[in-house]
């Protein structure tokens, strides 16, 4: 049974999609099979991880509104065991599209359900909001990673996140937890970094992964030239963050009773 895990976090520039499509391929790497779900009408998880061509009209708004199957729209990666669903521009339609939809939060989880026990994993890269298409996402996942940014505003908005969470698990997703928060763009240098991630673990303790990604140039690098980071810099930082994180997740799959 394959697990469905959203990256989420509304506010922007935290590294959400910069793990959302590492922590993908390198689940790959490690192989698992996984597929990468771009919920960002930005489409960066999907030219990021070398899928730029795409077909406009086989993507994941075609995925939501239902006009496509899961099966139409996936694209194999050149990355190993790794497999996109890419988004587009057109996927900003979809708030105001499906706003009188009966069903309207489970377009995706409807969507997706005949493939995702194809898959170990399942990525959603979420847009940085909380509106339908979030929602959307965490209809479907088991789970949630929220990525936070070691610097000055790191909580701010956290609460409303939180809140959002338990809204959706109250009335949407009951079984949805979160997987954990992951610490971003830290730097071991900064004093301000280091109070950010002692404040985060003292506040949420065991919800904190234990791998914390390092602030890397490769990191930021890698996306332009449409590769992952093992990709691009297998030596750098930023690939042994992530090769750490794909190890911890799947290793906390096994502890919690998921055969991957």
């Amino acid at each position: 049974m394959g697990k469905v895990i959203a990256i989420s976090n509304q506010k922007g520039g935290v590294g959400k999609t910069t793990t959302a499509l590492n922590l993908a391929a390198c689940l790959g790497i490690l192989e698992k099979k996984v597929l990468l779900i771009d919920l960002d009408p930005q489409a960066n998880a999907s030219s990021g991880i070398g899928v730029n061509n795409i077909n406009k009209n086989k993507t994941s708004y075609q995925l939501i509104e239902h006009t496509e199957k899961a099966k139409n729209v996936i694209i194999k990666s050149e990355s190993p065991n790794l497999d996109v669903i890419p988004s587009s521009i057109d996927l900003v339609a979809i708030e105001i599209e499906l706003v009188n939809h009966p069903n309207r939060e489970f377009m995706l989880k409807k969507a997706i359900a005949e493939v995702k026990d194809i898959y170990d994993f399942t990525i959603i890269d979420c847009a940085p909001s909380l509106g339908l298409i979030t929602l959307n996402a965490l209809t479907a996942a088991n789970s949630l990673i929220i990525p936070i940014q070691c610097e000055y505003f790191a909580l701010e908005g956290l609460g409303k996140l939180l809140n959002t969470i338990k809204s959706v698990q109250k009335l949407h997703n009951k079984s949805l937890e979160i997987e954990g928060l992951l610490l971003t763009m830290y730097d071991s240098r900064l004093r301000l970094s280091n109070q950010v991630v002692n404040e985060v673990k003292k506040h949420f303790q065991m919800m904190v992964f234990k791998t914390v990604i390092h602030r890397n140039v490769k990191l930021g690098e890698a996306p332009s030239h449409g590769k992952n980071i093992v990709d691009y810099d297998a030596t750098s930082k930023g690939a042994k963050n992530y090769i750490k994180l794909a190890q911890e997740l799947i290793n906390k799959s096994l502890v919690n009773g998921k055969s991957l």
